[in-house]
């Protein structure tokens, strides 16, 4: 899983994830723009763009085009937005990685986003909102990313608003690609059996092409917060869904290993204390989960769980009292090995695909602008203590970065609201 990376005189970059023998290979081209670098008028313009660039290019001038082609290939190909980036990728037969390379660079540069084609996805778009807002496990993180960011960027939803997706032209696809996409901000990953120059000689030749223009920045994340906040979306749901949202840490902040190693013992697995606790014990949950997200200047960290509406105040109780508990008490040796030999695990069942490689990468290169291969990361992961783990939970389980969202019926909010403190 060794990679190799070359920077373009232009500023393109291109990391080659050599996979011998295996049958499959993946061509991704991330952008390094998503809804944290878009103005309150421009939120979910880069979603928006995302799906508008499959609708048809110079050379193949109908998306019909663009899908017949990849599945005459047997190839899998789609798109994500995200905070910080966009992706295209495309997955086939390896012999095909050429011809993958070819289409993305083509989706890439010479989108023509047809008015017709703009109308027509308006209106998938506002359904895709509508689908999301139904769905109260997504909604929630919605509702924590407003609390916890406020009006900021990262606070908005990376669909955006109906109001905004409604009014949304041509001219403002062409302007805001013509913003972010160029060659300082794009990067080029393939994984598979492939050669690193024959790599590098097509991508010199598909994207000679690519805008040269200066980076275009984004707002910083600045959040102004003093005291635990809770905010609750009242929906007619029969189980509440909850988000602890702690702030956190940037991307290259040197407690991310220590913060990994603290979302698995919290709530990592089958055996971690949060599970045990709230389901196996309680009977209040199907499902609790927490990790702590990284970004290139904010992290957070948080807890999930939906549970039983008449259970809330307990379950509130007990996450912040493990949390609390973390501060407090170093884990044991035998807990620390458990959950080292867990994440790392994780990790590695979730490289097995040349996919997964490929965004393992890309992620790492844009969110944080370094690379740690797989066994640098596991060997980051290895090295944390029981005293390093301790003093994260001392940084992030604090009263002034404690938030709690809410979708379901909540009952007496003042009640709730007392409750949260470390």
């Amino acid at each position: 899983m060794n990679y190799k990376k070359t920077t373009l005189p232009n500023g393109l970059r291109i990391i080659t994830v050599p996979m011998k023998d295996n049958p499959a290979a993946t061509v991704m081209v991330m952008v390094e723009t998503g809804s944290n670098y878009e103005k309150p008028a421009e939120n979910g313009l880069s979603h928006f763009l995302e799906h508008m660039v499959f609708k048809g290019t110079e050379k193949r001038p109908t998306s019909r085009m663009i899908f017949n082609e990849v599945d005459g290939l047997g190839a899998q190909t789609n798109a994500f937005t995200a905070n910080e980036f966009t992706g295209y990728y495309a997955k086939a037969e390896k012999n095909h990685w050429k011809h993958l390379l070819e289409l993305l660079s083509d989706i890439y540069l010479n989108p023509i986003f047809p008015e017709t084609e703009i109308e027509k996805e308006r209106g998938v778009i506002l359904q895709e909102i509508s689908m999301y807002e139904d769905q109260p496990q997504a909604l929630v993180w919605e509702v924590a990313a407003e609390l916890v960011y406020g009006d900021a960027p990262a606070g908005k939803s990376i669909a955006g608003t109906r109001e905004n997706v409604k009014k949304f032209s041509r001219n403002d696809f062409v302007r805001y690609r013509n913003l972010h996409y160029v060659a300082k901000k794009t990067l080029i990953v393939v994984a598979g059996d492939i050669s690193e120059a024959e790599l590098k000689k097509e991508v010199q030749k598909l994207f000679k092409n690519v805008s040269d223009k200066k980076k275009a920045g984004k707002e910083k994340v600045k959040v102004a917060q003093t005291a635990p906040r809770l905010k609750v979306h009242k929906k007619d749901t029969d189980q509440m869904h909850l988000v602890f949202g702690m702030r956190s840490f940037g991307s290259s902040d040197k407690r991310s290993p220590a913060l990994t190693m603290l979302a698995a013992i919290l709530g990592g697995g089958f055996s971690s204390r949060l599970y045990e606790k709230l389901r196996e014990e309680m009977g209040v949950c199907y499902y609790v989960r927490a990790g702590n997200d990284r970004y290139t200047d904010h992290g957070l960290f948080a807890v999930s769980a939906g549970i039983d509406p008449e259970r809330v105040e307990e379950v509130v109780k007990v996450v912040l009292a493990e949390c609390k508990r973390l501060s407090e008490e170093p884990v044991s040796a035998e807990d620390l090995q458990r959950t080292k030999d867990y994440v790392a695990g994780n990790m590695y069942l979730g490289l097995e695909t040349t996919d997964s490689l490929a965004e393992f990468y890309t992620i790492q290169e844009i969110v944080k602008g370094e690379i740690l291969s797989p066994k640098e990361w596991e060997r980051s992961i290895r090295a944390v203590s029981a005293k390093d783990i301790q003093k994260a939970a001392r940084d992030v389980f604090r009263n002034e970065r404690l938030n709690l969202a809410i979708v379901g019926k909540v009952k007496n909010e003042a009640a709730l609201k007392k409750l949260l403190s470390f």
